[in-house]
């Protein structure tokens, strides 16, 4: 199975992404991460799905994505021609023993820490999901006390990527 990030524009309107998401469930597949946002005009919405399975798979999500009311449109983001990012936060143990280590994997990153107290540390950073995934290996062994991702955000390179 492969990984494939479907984007849709979405009127931005109650109940839309329960209907989005509730065809994923019917189809019986697991959404990997999900990231919603009003676009540049109000009036619609911007649904990123991440998702794995095979070119079938994907061919019949988007044509019954492409069916619902609200959908205005839906592509398949190619990883070849695009840009792609995830932010995660991601706090951990402040103690003697690790806060050099934590600042330098920091600083290693390019992550920036947004709080820091006497028992942990927040860092936030942005990246690829292999560059997210690493982040969160490396810090593991120093404590990882809470984290939370975005999940995946796509857009083409030198594209128009919705056309209404």
């Amino acid at each position: 199975m492969k990984r494939f990030v479907i984007a849709a524009l979405v009127e931005n309107k109650y109940g839309v992404l329960t209907r989005v998401s509730g065809l994923f469930m019917r189809k019986g597949f697991n959404i990997d991460s999900l990231t919603v946002g009003e676009t540049e005009d109000p009036a619609f919405s911007r649904i990123t799905i991440t998702l794995r399975g095979d070119d079938y798979d994907k061919d019949q999500l988007i044509n019954q994505l492409r069916k619902l009311h609200n959908v205005k449109y839906v592509k398949h983001i190619d990883d070849k021609h695009s840009v792609e990012r995830e932010l995660i936060l991601i706090k951990v143990k402040n103690t003697v023993q690790n806060r050099s280590e934590i600042l330098a994997i920091t600083e290693i990153y390019r992550a920036k820490i947004v709080d820091y107290n006497p028992k942990t540390i927040c860092v936030v950073m942005t990246g690829k999901t292999s560059k997210i995934n690493a982040f969160i290996e490396i810090l593991r062994p120093l404590g990882i006390v809470e984290l939370c991702r975005t999940g995946v955000v796509a857009i083409e390179r030198n594209k128009e990527i919705f056309e209404i």
